[in-house]
């Protein structure tokens, strides 16, 4: 991620922004490890169909939400997060993210660069990565998805945010590389599209049991993208 990071900050909240005010990461002051964009709730609806992943890949660091959200509420994961800028790296503490202990590892380097030296290491990867132009060429292309499909384990899921993008484009290299294994969640009152792609066959649990194996903090964040993901699930399922 590059672009001219910037803090800006409010009595209400603390933002990560890029030049032209686009916003990053947007973070509350008084609950800062919630996940305050609907599209970072949306992304981990793909614990629906990977309950209880092992080791997470996080594909730009960004503010941390997501990476602040696992280390949290998934206690028994690793957590393995790339992000190009070291400026970014430099503000994690200003939005709360911990320090690398033997849990979470944060790692500046070029986000496909990373993900190919990591063949079959996810459960859980997640793919958010972009800057003031939208997501960088690197990210965008057939050998980057297949690559994000051979860093899965066996029974992997992979969830990522398509903003400022030619969501099709993306769409059809994400179907070849899983073999169409692809759904995608237009997300509430933002452009942003997100996207779920999985290895294996999941046989996912209905959605108030899947929830309530959760801790009690992440269900009410991620029952709104649960059930959006169970009916995209479904409806797929009914064609």
């Amino acid at each position: 991620m590059s672009g001219g990071a910037r803090i800006r900050r409010s009595w209400r909240h603390v933002e990560l922004q890029f030049c032209g005010d686009t916003i990053q990461t947007r973070m509350s002051r008084w609950f800062p490890q919630r996940l305050h964009v609907g599209y970072t709730r949306s992304m981990l609806a793909a614990l629906w169909l990977q309950p209880a992943p092992r080791r997470i890949g996080i594909v730009g660091l960004g503010g941390g939400s997501q990476a602040k959200f696992c280390h949290r509420h998934l206690p028994q994961a690793r957590i393995e997060a790339v992000e190009s800028d070291p400026d970014v790296i430099a503000l994690r503490g200003v939005f709360h993210v911990p320090m690398d202990d033997e849990r979470l590892q944060v790692e500046c380097a070029d986000g496909a660069a990373w993900l190919r030296t990591r063949r079959g290491c996810f459960d859980l990867l997640l793919v958010d990565a972009y800057d003031v132009h939208g997501i960088p060429p690197a990210l965008s292309t057939q050998d980057f998805y297949d690559d994000c499909r051979a860093a899965l384990a066996a029974n992997g899921v992979m969830a990522g945010n398509l903003y400022n993008t030619d969501t099709r484009r993306h769409l059809v290299r994400l179907r070849r590389s899983f073999d169409g294994r692809v759904l995608k969640l237009d997300e509430p009152g933002m452009s942003n599209k997100v996207v779920v792609a999985w290895n294996g066959s999941p046989q996912p649990e209905p959605v108030a049991e899947a929830l309530s194996r959760l801790p009690w903090g992440a269900r009410g964040q991620l029952r709104a993208g649960f059930r959006r993901l169970a009916k995209a699930w479904e409806g797929q399922a009914s064609r």
